[in-house]
């Protein structure tokens, strides 16, 4: 099997968001996460199964890349994305291999808990920034895209400053042509990332 044929369990999609990331970005939410952080703004993103979809990495990587022109960025979120570290690694590769684009991962894990595992490092490898550590809900930030203040800047390339990362807008309000609404940031109604 190619890395583009992994297949990745995905909550959801959105292929453009200002509130996920410096610029216009493709965020990836992943379904699954064992970590279960109280007051996590995403639970129903935790369990390993359910609302989630699955795809290939190739279709992933395909669609961001189709829209790489209107793009600064990919933004991996979750549920938790390093607890599927085989796509997490092929779809940045792929990134990085075929664009320009930047690569942001959120995630609970911790710098060295990542670094001490090599499937976790391999994920992260072609990411420039990867914000770490578990969302704890007494150190609640909710600002550049730190659920709480715990949470590590691990700037991986120079491509992005932590100021970069303080302006992000907060939160982000869409409608959708079928009038679904959609909020996301890390202000969005029900709790924190």
């Amino acid at each position: 099997m190619s890395g583009l044929d992994i297949p990745w369990r995905l909550h959801a999609v959105v292929p453009r968001s200002a509130a996920n990331g410096p610029g216009v970005r493709y965020v990836v939410w992943s379904q699954g996460c064992a970590l279960g952080c109280p007051g996590c703004f995403n639970p129903e993103t935790h369990p390993v199964s359910g609302a989630g979809l699955e795809r290939t990495v190739g279709d992933v990587a395909g669609e961001a890349l189709a829209g790489a022109a209107h793009l600064e960025g990919v933004t991996l979120t979750g549920g938790e994305p390093l607890e599927q570290p085989a796509p997490v690694a092929a779809f940045c590769a792929e990134l990085r291999a075929r664009s320009g684009l930047s690569v942001i991962v959120l995630t609970g894990f911790s710098r060295a808990e990542i670094e001490a595992d090599p499937a976790r490092s391999a994920a992260v490898a072609d990411a420039d920034v990867v914000i770490a550590g578990r969302y704890n809900a007494r150190l609640r930030l909710a600002q550049g895209l730190r659920g709480s203040s715990n949470k590590e800047y691990w700037m991986r390339t120079g491509r992005y400053t932590a100021d970069d990362l303080a302006a992000v807008p907060e939160l982000e309000i869409t409608i959708a042509g079928d009038a679904s609404v959609t909020f996301t940031g890390m202000h969005a109604p029900g709790g924190e990332f």
